[in-house]
């Protein structure tokens, strides 16, 4: 990872209420697609502030929350309770071996060292556990979700190739499942404002950030109230060999 990947990926937790509150959650179906319907002991790799957590544990499986950023994790536990809140990370897991069912990551796997995560993945899975990674994206089939993303990650920034998790697993299968937010423009300035090329920016780019989003509000017709934002949760899994 690069020294300015390293800084992105350590900025979250400056914000942590903030992308607890306007970050969007995923679809639940992704989630039963990917690991089914028993209920099962799950980690979540990079959790954050529990907001895929907080999916697993409505569809009844026992949640193992798995994050690095202190300030996240304060938030996780605040929050969620009921939940099992843990400091570590993807390249080092503190669990024991073969002690989970399932293993999922969201919107943090992009900042995996993967050549160390994976085999830390296949080490806590149990034999013919599930790993499972989901990911939000803008929903082509509405234009201003795309150009939303690349106001803030750039031209293509938002969609990342598919994964392939390694020697250890069997073969990826994928499948995407749409969902929406309901919004209001405040509240899509405030998603910007959580995301990792803002809070690394200075002062003059996040207002010209936050401008830009401004002139799409407008530009989209979003209007003062309520609208939905549609979003496709991409989803991705394997079973451990």
């Amino acid at each position: 990872m690069t020294d300015s990947n390293q800084r992105q990926a350590r900025s979250f937790g400056t914000a942590a209420e903030s992308y607890d509150r306007y970050r969007p959650t995923y679809a639940p179906e992704a989630i039963v697609w990917a690991l089914g319907e028993r209920p099962l002991r799950v980690a979540d790799l990079g959790a954050g502030t529990g907001i895929l957590s907080r999916v697993l544990r409505g569809l009844g499986h026992e949640v193992v929350a798995v994050e690095p950023d202190d300030q996240m994790r304060t938030r996780l536990a605040a929050v969620s309770p009921d939940i099992t809140a843990l400091a570590g990370a993807a390249e080092r897991i503190p669990l024991p071996d073969r002690s989970v069912d399932a293993v999922v990551a969201g919107q943090a796997y992009h900042w995996f060292d993967v050549d160390r995560a994976h085999p830390e993945i296949a080490r806590v899975l149990r034999p013919g556990g599930a790993f499972a990674v989901m990911r939000n994206e803008a929903d082509p089939a509405t234009p201003w979700t795309v150009r939303f993303a690349e106001i803030i990650d750039g031209p293509g920034g938002d969609a990342r190739p598919a994964p392939d998790f390694g020697a250890r697993f069997g073969p990826v299968e994928h499948a995407e499942r749409r969902h929406e937010i309901r919004m209001t423009p405040d509240d899509l300035l405030a998603v910007a404002t959580t995301r990792s090329p803002y809070l690394v920016a200075d002062e003059p780019r996040r207002r010209e950030l936050l401008d830009a989003v401004r002139r799409l509000i407008a530009e989209a017709g979003l209007g003062d109230g309520p609208f939905a934002m549609p979003y496709v949760t991409q989803v991705y899994r394997a079973t451990v060999e």
